[in-house]
């Protein structure tokens, strides 16, 4: 388990991961993936137990399933940190014949990835089945999924909500990244969520409010106050604010960097506000 600062630092180094991996190819989504930075980090650095060796049953393990795959950046910076391949491999995101994808994809074999998940939608119902099957065996680790906001605008995540609180799947932590930032605009716009704690709450799940998930030691209070509730008869939620391109100035709340790669010169911009903490690749 990594101290805050060290964590802090991680974070730094992953934000510089996330800008160079997109601008090296000119695409993908660095907005959401920058904005989600200290949840990923917070969860492998601190609150999972999981194995860099990696096999995909994860018995004994905390399971962790990325329902927004488009995030792919953050989800691969912060695998490669935490040992599951080598850091340089970050060098081949979205290339031709790489493991890295642009959303994660399970044929190419890369450690961490236990589902594809380039359509929206599918990620809660993956991680319920999960949930089961780990209370089937007596295992006693917990299951954790991400989920966008935009995303919520799928149908399929809602039958979720419902089929997890009837069936009391109590050992699942379900995070909805609530940046209100889509591809087309804002949600408020695209197709208003209203509350979307208050929505999740009525079919029976526990809700936990972070407003800041973009300050780590918040970030690493509320995981913990999660862990805490799950066992107790009912699906855990927890709803967390953050900012699409934190850590980025040009980029901070700006749902125009969805899924916008920086040219030469938004590159030097960003990276001299992000310092270079364990080495770039």
């Amino acid at each position: 388990m990594a101290s805050t600062d060290e964590m802090k630092k991680i974070c730094s180094q992953v934000r510089r991961d996330i800008i160079r991996m997109t601008h090296l190819v000119n695409s993908g989504h660095p907005g959401g993936s920058l904005g989600c930075t200290e949840f990923f980090v917070a969860l492998y650095f601190h609150m999972m137990k999981h194995d860099p060796a990696f096999n995909m049953e994860g018995h004994n393990e905390d399971l962790f399933f990325l329902s927004n795959g488009h995030i792919s950046p953050v989800f691969y910076s912060v695998l490669a940190r935490a040992g599951y391949f080598p850091v340089e491999e970050l060098n081949t995101f979205r290339k031709i014949n790489s493991r890295l994808q642009g959303h994660p994809a399970t044929h190419e074999h890369l450690p961490g990835v236990r589902i594809a998940s380039g359509s929206l939608g599918q990620g809660l119902s993956v991680a319920c089945g999960a949930a089961l099957a780990k209370r089937l065996v007596n295992d006693p680790q917990l299951v954790f999924s991400l989920h966008g906001d935009g995303e919520l605008q799928e149908g399929q995540n809602w039958e979720a909500f419902m089929f997890a609180a009837h069936h009391n799947i109590d050992n699942i932590i379900a995070t909805i990244d609530r940046n209100d930032a889509q591809i087309d605009g804002r949600t408020k716009d695209v197709m208003d969520l209203i509350d979307v704690g208050k929505k999740i709450a009525s079919f029976g799940w526990h809700i936990i409010t972070l407003e800041n998930g973009n300050d780590l030691q918040s970030v690493i209070d509320t995981l913990n106050d999660a862990k805490a509730a799950t066992g107790k008869g009912k699906p855990v939620c927890i709803i967390m604010h953050t900012k699409m391109g934190f850590g980025v100035d040009f980029m901070h709340d700006k749902y125009q960097w969805h899924g916008k790669a920086t040219n030469e010169e938004q590159t030097a911009v960003a990276l001299n506000q992000l310092e270079e903490t364990l080495g770039d690749y």
